[in-house]
């Protein structure tokens, strides 16, 4: 039997969400599981550092997980958020040779959402995954 074919996922930002919206994003490892990340996690922080300097997004948080990593983050009026995705994976592949799944999961948070949950969720990652026993102690945050 042949899997369902993997469609591809809008992530457009609709012209009626405010500025500033704040979205909670993962992006994954070609290979879930592996180890991919641990190499070149201070590689990844800082491309998340200079598309944040470029404008291309604003990152809240960001975190990079063995195989995935996390971020809380808003982009510019009219930005494009899978343009802008896609360009930093894209960018961090060459530099750093991860082969990155080809979409991403996003979602914004809404009314009534606490981006503090969000945030101590994205925080407790690895405690939950038992990498280290404080979240303070894992090193491949930003910013801190």
């Amino acid at each position: 039997m042949t899997p369902p074919e993997r469609k591809q996922l809008p992530h457009e930002i609709p012209s009626w969400v405010p500025d500033g919206a704040v979205y909670f994003i993962t992006m994954c490892a070609a290979e879930r599981g592996d180890n991919a990340f641990t190499d070149g996690a201070t590689a990844l922080i800082s491309a998340a550092k200079y598309y944040n300097g470029l404008g291309r997004w604003f990152v809240h948080l960001f975190l990079v997980m063995p195989d995935h990593v996390h971020g809380l983050f808003s982009f510019p009026a009219h930005g494009e958020m899978r343009k802008a995705v896609s360009a930093w994976k894209s960018f961090t592949a060459k530099k750093t040779g991860i082969r990155w799944q080809r979409d991403f999961f996003e979602h914004r948070l809404r009314t009534g959402e606490s981006f503090d949950v969000k945030a101590d969720y994205i925080r407790r990652n690895p405690v939950r995954a038992k990498l280290c026993d404080d979240a303070n102690d894992w090193p491949y945050i930003w910013p801190r």
